[in-house]
């Protein structure tokens, strides 16, 4: 019998290649900014309604743009929505106003992240650590992540006074100066809204701003920034097996812009993101963490932060119980020490 020599299986083809933006693609990007601007404005009617289930529709509504906002911004961080470069910019900054995203220095920490995935020098922006074990206080922590908020007002008021510093490497001077720029007029909004808040105006302020701002964004954007590289192998550069895609459906794909399919985005950063999906089959063939939908990860997170809760608890039991050891007439053994033990002296036999 003759033995035939098993054929392998080729690499991915389509996954890695490059391509830039077409005129379509612009229009298709411009699009998706018409219907966030539509649904946002639906969101501040509803919100700033007589009705209180319209008012918490409208603020779930504004919320889930603020979201959304952020991930169109994304692409506008690669260069990969427009044809020219300065374009990007000024759509970009806008779009991270409501979430309190700095565009410049999110663009500079998260280009750094995509070269250094993979490896100590990682620098996410939104900071949550995807090589730490997943517990339930460490999601209840990153869904509420108020502190990166207070971290970027103090950025405001550290480059209004001229003591804002790049905290993560060395970048241009021009860079620099963007930064501290927008770091500035994020924070002349901010008063702003203090100010409409103390003439008389705090009603609207919460509820075009503040409470969708904190109810509803700033879990939300955690929840879909949480797939792309918790529970991978991240002690490797092969995209592969660092990054995660999700298959999901036309909704996911539209409201995370094409966030859910990670591992293209990172094989390919400059490609529209809404030409990924035509790569999927490739990463379905090759990828080590490919899910079908949002509710399959979620489960499976739940699930590794019970078992590492489990086993948290079942450590500090163990850690409770006394050792014992070999008592001695009138002394208890918990507070013999060692000295009082004769050098030499052999373990009593049962």
């Amino acid at each position: 019998m003759t033995e035939v020599a098993e054929t392998p299986l080729p690499g991915p083809v389509l996954l890695y290649r490059r391509s830039s933006v077409g005129r379509r693609d612009e229009w298709v990007f411009v699009g998706k900014l018409a219907l966030l601007a539509v649904l946002s404005t639906c969101g501040g009617r509803l919100a700033l309604s007589d009705h209180p289930l319209a008012v918490v529709a409208g603020i779930v509504l504004l919320g889930a743009m603020f979201t959304h906002a952020v991930e169109l911004q994304h692409q506008c961080l690669h260069h990969a929505a427009f044809r020219g470069a300065r374009l990007h910019r000024i759509v970009g900054v806008p779009l991270g106003l409501p979430l309190l995203v700095v565009y410049s220095h999110y663009r500079i920490r998260h280009l750094q992240h995509h070269r250094a995935l993979g490896t100590p020098g990682d620098t996410e922006f939104f900071g949550f650590d995807t090589r730490a074990p997943i517990t339930p206080g460490v999601l209840l922590r990153g869904t509420f992540d108020y502190r990166r908020i207070a971290d970027v007002l103090g950025d405001c008021v550290r480059s209004a006074s001229g003591r804002w510093r790049y905290a993560f490497g060395s970048i241009a001077p021009r860079m620099h100066r963007r930064i501290v720029a927008e770091h500035v007029g994020l924070g002349l909004l901010v008063l702003a809204a203090v100010a409409l808040a103390a003439g008389g105006h705090a009603d609207i302020v919460a509820r075009l701003w503040l409470l969708p701002l904190l109810l509803v964004a700033v879990p939300l954007h955690f929840l879909v920034e949480l797939p792309e590289h918790v529970l991978c192998d991240n002690d490797t550069t092969d995209v592969l097996r660092n990054t995660r895609s999700i298959t999901g459906g036309w909704f996911s794909t539209w409201y995370t812009n094409g966030n859910n399919l990670h591992i293209e985005h990172h094989a390919a950063m400059n490609v529209p993101l809404h030409r990924l999906r035509e790569r999927h089959p490739e990463v379905q063939r090759y990828g080590a963490f490919v899910q079908r939908g949002y509710a399959d990860f979620f489960r499976a997170v739940l699930a590794e932060a019970r078992r590492n809760a489990a086993l948290a608890a079942r450590e500090r039991r163990d850690a409770a119980v006394p050792v014992k050891t070999r008592s001695e007439p009138g002394v208890p053994a918990e507070v013999r020490s060692d000295s009082e033990v004769p050098a030499g002296s052999a373990s009593p036999v049962a």
